[in-house]
């Protein structure tokens, strides 16, 4: 069986709830799959310059803050209440190629690559937009920067990440973290819709998994 996330490298929420995941992701190791899927939350018309999301932003980081326990880096901070400084662009595109990349590469460390994605961004201050943003990642992954950044602007790539967003649609997913159980019978069980605390998640898990005989 498979564990589904549904993730956005912009979704602050998903940032909360990243230490959640990997907890969960250890706690089912050999029980179960993990797959990560970008939503393409801030794609298209939804893509924006962080000088017209800054304020939602500055209203809501606080929140997940206080709810998760997680923080936010000063670098990432300093681009939301300076937006008209900021030649930020939020779109959730390349992060979602870079994670198809990696997946590729090495898929039992896809939830670790997406994480530290979320860590660069909202840890690090680092812009994903920027190709820069995603050497250190390269350096840490041991991958070989040439192939990673051909990749990065190839056709196939981009139309892999944009099927991970038609797939979160199909699944109705609209908001995000979102998790699904894909049982063996190919059913998809919705755990989790929006930030869920540790024990509430396995709790539902716990839940799907006697129904599927496991």
């Amino acid at each position: 069986m498979t564990l589904i996330y549904c993730y956005d490298a912009y979704c602050g929420w998903c940032y909360g709830f990243s230490p959640v995941m990997k907890k969960i992701a250890a706690e089912y190791a050999g029980k179960l799959d993990i797959e990560v899927l970008s939503g393409g939350m801030m794609t298209g018309e939804n893509a924006m310059p962080i000088e017209k999301i800054g304020p939602y932003i500055q209203n809501a980081y606080t929140r997940v803050e206080e709810l998760t326990g997680i923080k936010f880096g000063e670098d990432f901070l300093w681009h939301v209440f300076h937006p008209g400084q900021s030649d930020w662009v939020m779109n959730s595109e390349k992060p979602a190629i870079a994670l198809c990349i990696a997946k590729e590469l090495f898929p039992e460390r896809q939830l670790d690559f997406a994480t530290d994605l979320q860590l660069a961004l909202n840890a690090e201050g680092r812009d994903l937009d920027d190709d820069e943003a995603y050497r250190h990642l390269l350096e840490k992954y041991s991958i070989d920067p040439d192939s990673f950044y051909l990749k990065l602007k190839s056709g196939e790539y981009r139309d892999q990440a944009y099927y991970e967003f038609s797939l979160c649609r199909q699944l109705q997913v609209t908001g995000f973290p979102s998790v699904f159980i894909q049982t063996a019978d190919l059913r998809f069980v919705m755990v989790a819709r929006g930030y869920t605390d540790y024990e509430t998640l396995k709790l539902r898990i716990e839940n799907v998994l006697p129904e599927t005989g496991s």
